[in-house]
């Protein structure tokens, strides 16, 4: 019932607002969802936005995006990512309701954000239409990108346009531009070793290398580990160690 009336409400605020489907800075610029099951996105917000940063900044900026079918990137960084970042992901329709309201609690204890609960539909849907800065109208409007989103692709399209897509370094976008700048490989080759290193810096990944070793990647790296343990996305055939 919760759930239901926080759905009418964010449909309620779209309408009156007119924040429908498209946000005005990105109309007509960025694929529509219906066409993403069969087109890969040019651009995505988030590079123009990287982009513009570099600009303002006089700071030359050449991203680098390799893409890959998800057939040429590595079961040990998809289950790893999955871990990391959602996996309850092939369970739910986008988002993750009582993850949700788990995180609203914590952060109103700690008077700031200390976690969150976006799910890999909803950080795609941020990540191709919309920007990282945080406001109640941008996440009505990633809930609907994110609807509209699970509505138009099956899973492993949505999962394949995320590995795609996700920010990897100054610059790095995408598992396949990401395994060949940090580790000179295809994606399609990374060990569960070196996909757990990938895996873990996801949430801060301009600050963090995942090939260093820092207090925080081991923590994270660790932590990645135990995941995939506690969610049975590890296989102990293929020698995922958790210390």
């Amino acid at each position: 019932m919760k759930h239901a009336l926080v759905i009418i409400l964010a449909a309620a605020v779209m309408a009156v607002t007119g924040l429908l489907w498209l946000d005005a800075p990105t109309r007509g610029k960025y694929l529509p969802p219906e066409l993403l099951r069969k087109e890969n996105p040019p651009t995505t917000a988030l590079i123009q936005i990287r982009r513009a940063e570099a600009k303002a900044a006089h700071r030359r900026y050449a991203p680098v995006q390799r893409w890959a079918p998800l057939s040429r990137i590595s079961r040990p960084l998809q289950r790893a990512v999955l871990a990391a970042e959602d996996s309850g992901f092939y369970s739910h329709n986008g988002v993750e309701w009582g993850l949700i309201e788990e995180a609203a609690k914590d952060n109103w204890r700690a008077g700031k954000t200390v976690r969150g609960a976006s799910t890999i539909t909803q950080q795609l849907a941020k990540n191709l239409y919309l920007s990282p800065r945080k406001s109640y109208a941008r996440k009505i409007r990633e809930l609907f990108y994110t609807w509209r989103l699970e509505w138009a692709l099956p899973k492993k399209r949505i999962l394949e346009l995320y590995l795609n897509v996700a920010e990897w370094g100054d610059g790095v976008f995408g598992a396949e531009a990401a395994s060949q700048v940090y580790f000179h490989k295809s994606a399609a080759d990374l060990d569960w070793d070196e996909a757990v290193a990938l895996a873990a810096v996801l949430p801060s990944p301009r600050r963090h290398d995942p090939t260093k070793d820092s207090r925080w990647t081991i923590r994270r790296r660790e932590w990645v580990r135990q995941r995939l343990q506690d969610s049975g996305l590890g296989d102990v055939a293929d020698s995922v160690e958790v210390r």
